[in-house]
């Protein structure tokens, strides 16, 4: 089907591109949706997939803003929908590209009807919050598609630093509940959507300390996690340590320091909306080079297993004297 479209045949190196712009036009939602977000344009548009009953919005600046995101998203999914169909036609063909590309657009449909029930339940929080993890899971498979486009199976060499490797890993889950805690607080603050007087919907589960509670987690998540990262760092470093992902991890823990600054002066200045977007930007970064660090940490080899052990002979089997054959008496 796809010869009778004239689809072309893509070389690894092609296809590595068309995965890469998936990947640029992910990281661009994410920082357009913040924007969004940010300057209070959630609700720019009253209605979905139309703005005020209208294929085109008015001439208002939070309905342009939020149409413009809708509109991006369009174009995110001619990427997605391309990378996936793509791998189809790469050659050599891999399967487990193709699943990943699949999952691609699956994401944005998701998306789009996520986002549809944002604009229905006007910025409800939890749904919001939803709408970002989302965002970042299809982030997940885009990276894992263009890692695995880059290199042929046993391409490169798998590691033998079984504890490094599990280190670097471990770091995964300290990053998404940073990621989770920074979205959660973002909901909880003067940054929730509401604009031209709006009422909207806030997390409230502390009362009116919420903020100021999830931002202490938030940080304490964060430090965590930087700590984690420098400790995994100095692993590695060790003799027989995976430095594959020195560069990347390192990367990570810069991210992280200049992560720390910017939050610190936003919660100073009272959460000034240029630096928010700049939190949420390098979050996005950050996390990328956190899965750039496992991936380039490689995969594990197979344990080796020990040989098995050759019982000796017992002592009396040792030295007990031969004998020479004697012919069987006939009698």
């Amino acid at each position: 089907m796809l010869d009778r479209l004239h689809i072309p045949i893509l070389t690894p190196r092609q296809y590595f591109v068309v995965a890469l712009i998936a990947i640029a036009s992910l990281v661009l939602i994410i920082l357009t949706g913040a924007a969004v977000r940010l300057t209070g344009s959630g609700l720019g548009c009253p209605d979905w997939p139309r703005c005020y009953g209208s294929a085109v919005p008015p001439l208002q600046s939070h309905a342009l803003i939020e149409y413009a995101n809708r509109v991006f998203t369009a174009i995110v999914g001619l990427a997605v929908i391309a990378a996936s169909v793509l791998a189809w036609r790469r050659r050599p063909f891999r399967w487990h590209l193709a699943l990943f590309g699949g999952l691609l657009p699956l994401g944005v449909v998701c998306q789009a009807v996520l986002g549809g029930l944002v604009v229905e339940h006007h910025l409800a929080p939890g749904l919001v919050t939803a709408h970002f993890i989302l965002s970042m899971l299809l982030l997940d498979a885009a990276f894992a598609l263009a890692w695995c486009s880059r290199y042929e199976p046993g391409e490169r060499r798998q590691s033998a630093d079984r504890l490094g490797v599990w280190a670097v890993r471990a770091l995964v889950p300290l990053g998404q509940l940073t990621i989770l805690a920074g979205a959660i607080t973002t909901g909880s603050g003067p940054h929730a959507g509401a604009h031209g007087g709006q009422l909207v919907h806030r997390f409230t589960f502390a009362g009116g300390d919420t903020l100021r509670w999830m931002v202490e987690r938030h940080a304490a998540f964060a430090a965590l996690y930087g700590v984690g990262a420098v400790a995994v760092y100095l692993l590695l470093r060790r003799e027989g340590g995976e430095r594959r992902a020195l560069r990347p991890l390192g990367v990570v823990i810069a991210l992280l320091a200049a992560q720390g600054a910017v939050g610190g002066i936003q919660w100073a200045l009272k959460l000034p909306t240029e630096l928010v977007w700049l939190h949420v930007t390098l979050a996005t970064a950050t996390w990328l080079a956190t899965l750039w660090t496992v991936a380039a940490a490689g995969r594990l080899a197979p344990a080796r297993r020990p040989a098995p052990a050759v019982e000796p002979a017992p002592a009396a089997a040792q030295h007990r004297p031969k004998t020479a054959n004697v012919p069987a008496s006939p009698l």
